[in-house]
């Protein structure tokens, strides 16, 4: 059995960019992109098990909002 797979335009840019990177750094975007694939599996994997927690999340965050112990993130200040 043959499974077709295709890139998309914008993913296949972006393998076109890497490609022209040193072996190095095409190593580190590498992992980068299976690291994140790999962390959206299991959160997917996650909910799957446990449809509700999302929600639970979601409250928690703004309980904590709420409460005032969040702070909207500063990028410059990273």
């Amino acid at each position: 059995m043959s499974v077709e797979s295709a890139m998309t335009e914008l993913l296949e840019k972006a393998v076109a960019a890497a490609a022209s990177r040193p072996p190095d750094e095409q190593d580190a975007l590498a992992s980068l992109l299976l690291t994140e694939l790999e962390a959206e599996n299991r959160w997917a994997e996650v909910l799957r098990k446990d449809p509700a927690k999302l929600q639970r999340l979601a409250e928690q965050a703004l309980e904590e909002i709420r409460a005032g112990r969040a702070a909207e993130l500063d990028p410059d200040r990273l």
